[in-house]
């Protein structure tokens, strides 16, 4: 994942772009960087780590001008490097570009090699650097034909937002993988990945940038096209279970809602009759545990308390990073659970060891029972498209049964929510989403490479 904002035609836009950022801060905690332009020239402060360390008053004040774009990340494809912060910015001969990306490319290594062929020198390991190359490269002097030209050849999924020396550009894949919406604050257009970021601006939320579409906003307006073919949706449902803020809407619905009603759903399927309470991994488990307690009228505890000084365990860049804060990140409430048979809900287990140590500190902490129930199905297989799921290998459920799973943690008992459970409970239609990660249904062609690089590891 990676979090993104534009705006433009405001005289304060690198200040409402780090607002935004730091409430997009939850998508990724590597690196952020913004860069301004100020009808002349182009500015950028980036740094690794997270929002609040890398912008200072100074730092904002350098950023001039009207137009800026910004990007917090976390790593899918390209390393935690200082070269791969993002936005990236270049200059050729017909102006700047800077490009901030949310997704993954499924064909990078196809057109990654055939620009390298005609001269292109990458400076960065990250997929987003091919639009940076394919626009450069388009012969179009039209700005519209231009980034069609470089948008038409990529496969999977991308969000972007886009500085063409002063036109700000939006563009969301013809699938939808990733969310981008559109506000206005104060007479200027802002987009960003999640309403959570207009909320803290105080901009009006508009709409959402549909699949497949690109919008260009200039002093004389915004003006939107939708150049490619249709494709049957495929919005990320992992967005609604872990990544998204539970304050957002996205794909047109609230994040807060959905998650209660998995864990409502999760109630009728999977119920905890002899449990004493309710009790949540917080925070991302918390609101499928209200309605997992509200559905199944067991009282709900706060068992644990978590640390708001550490970052997202999942969504570290290595495992010896996740398994040191898991330490640090959750500390237990002894006199809540001592004696306490626990239902313990919790949105997702991927690699397993996150909540195998949360489950050791419960016991540890005098839990007569850990019982856990999970808000979505098994993940098992990897994700293309811009979740950080790398190889079955890696992915607990991929190469172990429930049973299995369940002994691996110490747990008495974990089931999980259905498939048909998860989708029943979404506000939208289920044929919108993307459930590969839970079916191996991919909504796009793989290249054979690609998915055998991935694959291989099955265990």
């Amino acid at each position: 994942m990676c979090g993104i904002i534009g705006i433009t035609g405001h005289k304060d836009a690198a200040r409402l772009t780090y607002l935004g950022l730091y409430a997009l801060q939850h998508r990724g905690e590597e690196s952020a960087g913004i860069v301004s332009y100020d009808r002349r020239n182009m500015h950028s402060h980036q740094g690794m780590g997270l929002v609040a360390d890398i912008f200072d008053e100074a730092a904002i004040r350098s950023l001039r001008g009207d137009i800026s774009v910004g990007h917090v990340r976390y790593s899918t494809t390209g390393s935690s490097l200082q070269r791969n912060i993002q936005p990236f910015l270049v200059c050729h001969k017909r102006g700047s570009i800077a490009i901030a990306h949310n997704g993954n490319f499924t064909n990078t290594s196809v057109l990654r090699e055939r620009l390298e062929e005609n001269g292109s020198i990458f400076q960065t390991t990250m997929d987003s650097e091919i639009i940076v190359h394919l626009l450069a490269q388009s012969k179009h002097k039209d700005c519209k034909q231009r980034v069609i030209e470089a948008l038409a050849p990529l496969e999977g999924a991308y969000s972007l937002v886009m500085l063409l020396d002063d036109i700000l550009v939006g563009a969301r894949d013809p699938h939808g993988f990733r969310p981008l919406c559109l506000g206005k604050f104060d007479g200027s257009y802002v987009l960003a990945s999640e309403t959570c970021a207009l909320d803290l601006m105080q901009a009006e939320y508009i709409r959402d940038i549909e699949p497949g579409e690109i919008v260009f906003i200039t002093k004389q307006g915004l003006a939107s096209i939708k150049p490619f073919p249709k494709r049957k949706h495929a919005f990320c449902i992992f967005e609604y279970i872990y990544f998204a803020r539970p304050d957002s809407n996205i794909f047109g619905k609230n994040v807060y809602l959905t998650r209660k009603r998995l864990g409502e759903q999760l109630a009728k399927e999977a119920p905890a009759k002899n449990c004493d309470l309710v009790m949540p991994i917080p925070d991302s488990g918390s609101y499928a545990a209200m309605g997992f307690a509200n559905k199944s009228k067991i009282p709900q505890e706060i068992g644990m308390i978590r640390n708001h000084y550490v970052g997202r365990t999942f969504i570290q860049p290595s495992q010896f990073i996740r398994d040191f804060r898991v330490k640090v990140k959750l500390n237990s409430i002894k006199d809540a659970i001592n004696g306490k048979r626990l239902a313990v809900v919790e949105d997702s287990i991927v690699r397993g060891t996150t909540s195998k140590a949360r489950v050791k500190t419960l016991y540890e902490a005098g839990a007569k029972e850990v019982h856990m129930r999970i808000s979505c199905p098994p993940i098992t297989c990897p994700c293309f498209y811009g979740i950080d799921f790398p190889t079955k290998k890696e992915l607990i459920a991929a190469n172990r049964s429930v049973n299995e799973v369940k002994k691996f943690m110490g747990l008495d008992s974990l089931e999980y929510l259905s498939l048909e459970g998860m989708l029943a409970a979404m506000l939208l239609p289920a044929c919108e989403f993307c459930t590969a990660c839970f079916n191996g249904d991919y909504p796009t062609k793989i290249p054979r490479h690609f998915s055998k690089k991935m694959l291989e590891k099955k265990g």
